[in-house]
């Protein structure tokens, strides 16, 4: 079985799920009248990236629970060191850019700096229903509902550890749980839950986080038996995805087929496949947690600077302007993760192996 570094597919997978989230934000800033339906979807992306992270994490960790080697605290502190930094830098880069459009006469909506909102955003519970609005970078509501998942990781792998001998039960309890919660959500709240951020955004992730858990315990159980079992499932499931986001496919059968794409993508690099194992596709989705935080700051950046130099009437911008701002989001994710993202990571790693050292020291 290969460890974490090792299911590079899915590491490249984030990058698509970052891609589709940004041309859901950025289409509205093209100056064309027609949005094709793959894009309006691209909400969803962040349903990929919560799948992913149940998976993933119950490959690193599920274990190590299992067999009491588990350690919370610094489970919590790795989590944070791969979130905090960076949502802490946008955040602020946000208000730094927001007070100097202000003062430049610069419109900006009210929402962006409700202050209000600050300590809920700065503490990551913005969606755990403490944020009164929508401020500041408001893509890293989807990281305090990975927070939420991050805490309450112990009650997944409790329920995933016990069931890892019944996947197949635990994959169907799972599908279960989705099949009554989407449609019961949306019946009390009158929105489906595929579309909630601040509002209910932490149960959000729950059904697709237990999805990633269940797929893994699938996996882990050599579901996918060959690379060519895994190479047809990776593409029957790639096809159904895309035609479904093209036809209005519901919310929660997307969710599930990330599932199924996600376990046979893993199945090929347990198979020995080197497909969406590409030394590019697995950079890009390294730093598409990067992407995926920087993309509304430089949004704002980029527009209303195209609109004032190019005098431009509203914030549509013509395609050849536009397709640079969608391209130069790519080097600025890498400057991102070079420059905040991976040194603040491993800074904070180290900060926590010093302290181990001063408490051995101690005892």
């Amino acid at each position: 079985m290969p460890d974490a570094a090792n299911i590079r597919p899915l590491t490249s997978l984030r990058f698509f799920a970052a891609l589709w989230v940004v041309l859901f934000t950025y289409w509205e800033n093209l100056a064309t009248t027609a949005t094709p339906a793959f894009v309006t979807r691209g909400g969803l992306g962040v349903e990929l990236f919560f799948v992913l992270s149940g998976f993933i994490l119950s490959h690193v960790y599920l274990t190590s629970f299992g067999e009491g080697r588990f350690r919370y605290g610094s489970f919590l502190w790795n989590r944070l060191a791969r979130v905090y930094p960076l949502h802490i830098v946008t955040l602020f880069g946000l208000i730094a850019l927001a007070v100097a459009a202000t003062a430049a006469g610069i419109a900006v909506d009210d929402n962006l700096l409700s202050w209000r909102s600050l300590p809920a955003n700065l503490l990551m519970l913005q969606a755990w229903g403490l944020a009164p609005d929508a401020a500041f970078n408001h893509p890293a509501w989807s990281i305090s509902a990975e927070w939420f998942a991050y805490v309450t990781f112990p009650a997944f792998a409790w329920a995933f550890w016990r069931l890892r001998h019944r996947p197949w039960l635990a994959l169907g309890l799972t599908l279960a749980f989705l099949a009554v919660l989407y449609p019961l959500f949306q019946a009390l709240a009158g929105f489906p839950l595929t579309e909630a951020t601040i509002r209910w955004g932490a149960l959000r992730i729950v059904p697709c986080f237990a999805l990633g858990c269940a797929m893994f315990t699938l996996w882990r159980a050599g579901a996918v038996r060959s690379a060519r079992s895994a190479a047809l499932g990776a593409a029957l499931m790639g096809a159904g995805l895309l035609i479904g986001a093209s036809f209005g496919a519901p919310g929660p059968l997307m969710v599930a087929g990330f599932g199924g794409l996600i376990l046979f993508l893993a199945g090929l690099a347990q198979h020995g496949s080197t497909f969406g194992s590409q030394p590019v596709f697995v950079y890009l989705g390294e730093i598409s947690y990067s992407t995926y935080m920087i993309c509304v700051p430089w949004k704002i950046l980029f527009v209303n600077l195209a609109a004032r130099l190019l005098n431009l009437e509203g914030d549509r911008l013509p395609l050849p302007v536009w397709l640079i701002f969608l391209a130069a989001i790519v080097p600025l994710s890498a400057l991102s993760y070079h420059l905040v993202e991976k040194p603040a990571r491993e800074r904070m790693k180290l900060i926590a192996g010093a302290w181990k050292t001063r408490q051995s020291v101690a005892v």
